[in-house]
């Protein structure tokens, strides 16, 4: 490599580059006779398809370049030579319609090399790709380490000991560390690669922002707005004095172009004051009553605001069995409902509760979200389980009454949050009811919580509210960043899981 350099440049390819990328090409493949392009078939190639054409320049000469065509998948992935997909160099496999970027060469002038030009190239590659909204990079890979181990090594064999660094391969070693991936061996793929003996690795690169049929409308949102309740525990004089005050906060979430509003667990709790006459558990199954007509109206206003509202949680009567449940109200007219699956020594003590029976997530048009209530978060097979059905957001509507209970919240959702990278938003009540047996004080700070990696910040911590103290709390979070985090991320927690020695798995 040359003492010092002063400009590193990538760009497309032009035809005026040519001379200079034949003399690098050359260089590049000295153990090949003659493989370089010619000038016509450059000429040709960006004639079809000049965007996927790149060079890489070092002091305005270029020293490299990555070249492609776009093919059709099946014929990608099929066994095939570098004759037949380049159509005999002709490069009319070349498919406005295909779904694979092909990367039909890649090289670096040897004086360049160790300077990492050729990871700019790749990524430049996987920006086209994205760009371009393609399924995946697919090439075939030469391995030209290979002819010195043949003797007592097979191809197979020999891919393995890449992939555990006891053979250092130049290209194989590289593509790997590139996040690609071993589809297959193929044989006489180049012909005249001895140091090959003229095998090849087939290998991709998955495009994880890849959408089969791109919609121009109702397309997925990849930034979701979450908008969540920090509530204040007041004297409510009925049912509409609740209403009025909820469609204050959802009016106020929804006016910030909010796509989710979040409710605390057992938000409904001042209705209980009319009934403090009777004992804790007479007095919550009074109030279960009005759970239906909140329902109803919750999904009004989820149409109305353009707003889906996650209802926190209320008290639900049903073969006289008393649960805690709360309803997914989304903005196209749909409900559903979720329980609270663990109930805590004082919810049975004093109501007599019991615990749902239904681990799910659901769908929705910002993505596939869980809700668990309170407790639940306290338990991380239940979240891991909605991790593996794609969950991406999880929500946590809580009740808490002293600092140390929300500590305990806090904490788990956090750690939620990093197992299952995704996150996690949590919402509860604030203030106090002292004419509400078993109510009368609340301890809350709602927060969204995110992974812990470079992406996100360095404590987890997307945005909080001030605790104790009636607002609300906006916070946008990006799905696609979960994407990149479970692909490319310093640690690959639902990947690299030990699934040969353990596995959760849902009993009903």
């Amino acid at each position: 490599m040359q003492t010092e350099i002063n400009k590193v440049e990538l760009r497309n390819l032009l035809l005026e580059d040519y001379k200079q990328l034949k003399n690098s090409m050359i260089k590049a493949y000295c153990e090949i006779d003659g493989a370089y392009w010619m000038e016509e078939e450059i000429e040709n190639l960006l004639d079809i398809f000049p965007e996927g054409q790149l060079v890489i320049l070092v002091d305005d000469k270029v020293v490299g370049a990555a070249l492609s065509l776009i093919v059709d998948y099946k014929k990608a992935v099929s066994n095939h030579t570098y004759q037949k997909i380049t159509g005999n160099y002709t490069f009319s496999t070349h498919d406005l319609n295909g779904e694979v970027l092909y990367g039909i060469d890649v090289f670096i002038d040897p004086e360049f090399r160790g300077i990492r030009l050729g990871r700019r190239l790749y990524d430049a590659r996987k920006e086209l790709c994205e760009q371009l909204n393609l399924k995946s990079i697919i090439f075939a890979g030469r391995i030209p380490r290979y002819t010195e181990h043949a003797e007592t090594t097979t191809p197979k064999d020999y891919i393995e000991k890449v992939k555990l660094k006891e053979i250092y391969d130049p290209v194989l070693s590289f593509q790997l560390s590139n996040d690609f991936h071993v589809i297959k061996i193929m044989k006489n793929y180049l012909e005249g690669d001895i140091s090959s003996q003229e095998y090849a690795v087939l290998l991709e690169w998955n495009n994880i922002y890849y959408e089969k049929s791109p919609k121009l409308i109702n397309s997925r949102k990849s930034v979701i707005r979450l908008g969540l309740v920090q509530w204040q525990m007041r004297p409510l004089a009925n049912l509409e004095a609740l209403f009025e005050q909820s469609e204050f906060f959802i009016d106020v979430v929804s006016g910030y172009g909010s796509d989710f509003c979040l409710f605390p667990e057992l938000f409904i709790a001042p209705l209980m004051a009319d009934f403090n006459h009777l004992n804790e558990a007479d007095a919550i199954r009074e109030i279960s009553h009005f759970t239906e007509p909140i329902r109803k109206k919750f999904q009004e206003f989820a149409i109305a605001y353009n707003i889906n509202i996650i209802t926190g949680s209320m008290p639900f009567t049903e073969d006289g069995n008393l649960y805690n449940v709360g309803f997914l109200c989304k903005r196209d007219g749909t409900s559903e409902m979720y329980t609270k699956i663990h109930i805590t020594p004082n919810e049975v003590q004093y109501w007599g509760m019991k615990g749902g029976s239904q681990i799910r997530t659901f769908d929705t048009d910002c993505g596939k979200i869980g809700i668990m209530i309170c407790y639940d978060v306290e338990f991380p097979e239940l979240s891991r389980l909605m991790a593996d059905e794609g969950m991406e957001i999880l929500f946590v509507p809580f009740l808490t009454d002293t600092q140390n209970a929300y500590m305990r919240v806090k904490l788990c959702a956090q750690a939620r949050a990093i197992e299952n990278e995704c996150y996690v938003a949590i919402a509860g009540c604030v203030g106090n009811l002292p004419r509400v047996n078993n109510m009368d004080i609340q301890y809350a700070q709602a927060a969204v919580f995110t992974p812990s990696d470079f992406a996100f910040p360095s404590n987890g911590i997307k945005a909080e509210a001030t605790p104790n103290t009636e607002m609300t709390l906006i916070a946008d979070v990006d799905l696609d960043m979960l994407k990149k985090l479970h692909e490319m991320g310093s640690v690959r927690i639902l990947k690299d899981r030990r699934k040969d020695l353990y596995q959760i798995k849902k009993l009903k």
